[in-house]
């Protein structure tokens, strides 16, 4: 299935004249922004899967995020993206990676930090997010919100803020229909229209 999947992308790619060029090393973020453990990073790519993101959710300007937590006093990031292989060979595995790679140039061409209003509620995520981490989560290729012993890069901010005490998403859905994914799913927009968060820094 997952092998199918790519290939599909790759044809989807090709006949709609997606460019899969990537961006020169180096990182986005910015030097002076502060992170806190709930916050919840947004970027957006030029790479396939970030095109099909922006194709499916057309209100929004990102494609994949993810949040904050503090690892033994060092800000991580933990999120979870299909075929990134940065995680001892296993590239479907959710991830714990520095700010400055999750914001790399391979990976983003522009960001956004955003901080809950509830700091009680951003901390208890945070802690979530750390145990979803331990579990290995896999990735969901079938978008699946209501089985979470897989998920998708949305699904977990969701997941870990509604375990916190409140969603975020709300009832906020898109419905995909494209060749190759039928799906009710969680888009970075849907995310990013809730009211309890607001924007520390976009880059």
């Amino acid at each position: 299935m997952r092998r199918s999947l790519g290939i599909m992308l790759i044809v989807w790619c090709l006949l709609s004249g997606v460019s899969c060029q990537q961006h020169q090393a180096g990182s986005i973020l910015p030097k002076d922004v502060c992170l806190k453990p709930g916050d919840v990073v947004f970027r957006r790519g030029e790479g396939i899967t970030s095109r099909i993101v922006l194709t499916a959710d057309r209100q929004g300007n990102y494609s994949h995020a993810g949040i904050v937590v503090d690892s033994c006093g060092v800000k991580m990031i933990v999120h979870i993206v299909p075929d990134e292989d940065n995680c001892q060979g296993d590239s479907d595995r959710v991830k714990m990676e520095r700010p400055e790679q999750f914001f790399a140039a391979t990976y983003a061409t522009i960001g956004e930090v955003c901080r809950s209003t509830d700091s009680v509620l951003a901390r208890e995520a945070s802690r979530v997010a750390m145990t979803v981490y331990r579990q290995r989560i896999m990735f969901d290729h079938e978008y699946d919100e209501k089985d979470t012993t897989r998920m998708y890069c949305t699904e977990l901010v969701e997941y870990v803020f509604s375990r916190a005490g409140h969603s975020l998403a709300d009832d906020r859905r898109h419905t995909v229909n494209l060749p190759f994914l039928h799906a009710t799913c969680i888009m970075p927009s849907d995310i990013y229209g809730s009211r309890l968060l607001r924007s520390v820094k976009a880059f």
